[in-house]
C-alpha cells in the first residue's frame, strides 16, 4: 500500500480520469452456438474453451466449432445472463454470442479492468434484477460504465498486489482439496475391516428404536423461540452436522402430540427425502427437539453413534443407502430399510479410535472457525477489502 500511495502522489496527486469502458477497451463478439451443439462437440482434449450462460463451460476442438470466432488475446468476458459475473482469460477461447468480452493492447490494463468489474459486480447484478425469471444485463450497462483510469504504473502495482492475493487463496483452496482427498482416502481405509475384526450385521440389531419422524402433510403451527420446541428438518442436516440455517419451532401442544419423536443425545438423524442419507448425531444442543421427515435412530449404548455416521458418509456407505432408496425424481428412504442396512461393527474401543482420527481430519477440513476453510475465508475478506481500497480513486476535475 505504501508503494501505491507513493505512485499516486507522484503520478496522479490530483485524481484520475474516469472513462466509459467503451471509450477505453475493444469489445469482442462471441460465436453463435446452441446448447445442443456444445454438448455434441464437448471434448476434454479440445484446445478452445467455450463459455455459455450460468456456469456452463466446455472444451472443444476448433475444427468442431461452427462459425468460430476465437479470442486469442487476454480478455475479460462479461457473463451477462443467468449468473452475472466476469472472467479473465488469457488462452484461446470463445463464448455464446449473447455475451461479450473486452480487451486492450496492454495485458496489464485488461487485468486491471477485470479487478475493477469484479469489485463492482453487485452493481451489475442489481441492474439485472427485474429482467424476468433469468437475470440479464444489456450491453449498455457495461459499455457506459465509467471506471477510474490511473497511470499504467499504478495499474500494474494494483494488479500485482491483487494477483498475489488471488494466488494465495488458490494455493489454500488447492491445499484444502488435497486434504479432503486425503481424508476420504483414510476414511475408506479405516473402515476396511477383516471379517474377524468387525462383525457385519443389520443396523436394527444395534439400534432397537429406528422409526420415521413426523411426515404428515399438515403444516404445524410455528411459534417463537421462547414458547416453542425446536423443530428440525432435512435442510438442517449437511455433511454430518446439524445446523441452524432454518430455525423453526412448534407449539408445545404439537410437540406433545408427537412426543415419540422427541430427540435424545446420541440419537442419529437420517434425511428421508431430497438429499437422502445425509445424517448427523444429536448432541446436547438439540436434545428435546422434535423433527420432520427424518429417520430417528436411538442408540442403546452398544455402539458409537458418530462411528455409524462416519461410515454412512463413505462411498461404501453411500452405495448401501442408495440401494434402499425408492421413488422417482424425488428419492426417499424409510426406517424399515435402515433397519436392514448391513454395517461392520468392530469393538467399541476400535469404533472410538476411528471416530477420534476422523474428528481431527474433519476439524481441519470443515470447521468454519479454524483450519483451512477459516483461513481461506479470512484471506478472501482481506482480498476484497484491499481490492476496494486499491480501486477507489478521487476523480480528477476536468
Amino acid at each position: 500500500m505504501n508503494k501505491i500511495q507513493e505512485l499516486i502522489e507522484k503520478l496522479c496527486p490530483d485524481g484520475v480520469e474516469y472513462r466509459k469502458i467503451k471509450d477505453t477497451f475493444q469489445r469482442l463478439k462471441g460465436t453463435p452456438i446452441t446448447a445442443g451443439k456444445m454438448k455434441d462437440i464437448a471434448d476434454d482434449n479440445g484446445e478452445i474453451k467455450i463459455f455459455a450462460g450460468g456456469k456452463t463451460v466446455i472444451n472443444a476442438k476448433e475444427s468442431d466449432i461452427p462459425n468460430a470466432n476465437i479470442t486469442r488475446v487476454p480478455a475479460v468476458l462479461v457473463q451477462s445472463r443467468g449468473v452475472i459475473d466476469v472472467v479473465y482469460y488469457e488462452k484461446p477461447f470463445t463464448f455464446k454470442n449473447e455475451m461479450w468480452a473486452y480487451t486492450n493492447d496492454n495485458k496489464i490494463t485488461v487485468k486491471y479492468l477485470y479487478y475493477v468489474l469484479k469489485n463492482n459486480i453487485q452493481h451489475f447484478r442489481d441492474a439485472a434484477s427485474g429482467m424476468g425469471s433469468l437475470p440479464q444485463i444489456s450491453l449498455t450497462v457495461t459499455e457506459d460504465f465509467k471506471i477510474p483510469v490511473p497511470p499504467l504504473e499504478v495499474q500494474s502495482e494494483i494488479v500485482r498486489i491483487l494477483d498475489n492475493f488471488t494466488e494465495l487463496t488458490a494455493e489454500l483452496t488447492a491445499e484444502l482439496t488435497a486434504r479432503k482427498k486425503q481424508y476420504e482416502h483414510y476414511r475408506s481405509k479405516l473402515f476396511d475391516f477383516d471379517e474377524p475384526t468387525a462383525e457385519t450385521k443389520p443396523l436394527g440389531d444395534e439400534f432397537s428404536f429406528i422409526r420415521n419422524g413426523f411426515v404428515g402433510t399438515a403444516t404445524p403451527y410455528y411459534t417463537d423461540k421462547a414458547q416453542g420446541v425446536r423443530y428440525l428438518k432435512g435442510t438442517n442436516i449437511h455433511n454430518g452436522v446439524i445446523s441452524d440455517n432454518e430455525e423453526e419451532y412448534i407449539t408445545q401442544e404439537f410437540h406433545q402430540k408427537h412426543i415419540k419423536n422427541q430427540l435424545k443425545p446420541d440419537d442419529i438423524l437420517v434425511v428421508q427425502s431430497g438429499h437422502v442419507g445425509e445424517c448427523a448425531v444429536v448432541g446436547d444442543k438439540y436434545a428435546g427437539a422434535n423433527c420432520h421427515a427424518l429417520i430417528i435412530m436411538s442408540n442403546d449404548g452398544n455402539c458409537n453413534s458418530k462411528y455409524v455416521v462416519y461410515y454412512l458418509q463413505t462411498e461404501e456407505g453411500k452405495k448401501k443407502l442408495s440401494r434402499i432408496t425408492t421413488g422417482g425424481t424425488i428419492k426417499h428412504i424409510l426406517a424399515s430399510g435402515m433397519k436392514k442396512l448391513m454395517i461392520p461393527f468392530p469393538p467399541l474401543e476400535e469404533q472410538q479410535r476411528i471416530v477420534d482420527i476422523l474428528d481431527r481430519f474433519d476439524k481441519l477440513c470443515n470447521d468454519i472457525s479454524e483450519g483451512l476453510p477459516a483461513e481461506i475465508e479470512a484471506r478472501q475478506k482481506q482480498y476484497e477489502y484491499y481490492r476496494d481500497k486499491l480501486l477507489t480513486f478521487k476523480e480528477k476535475a476536468i
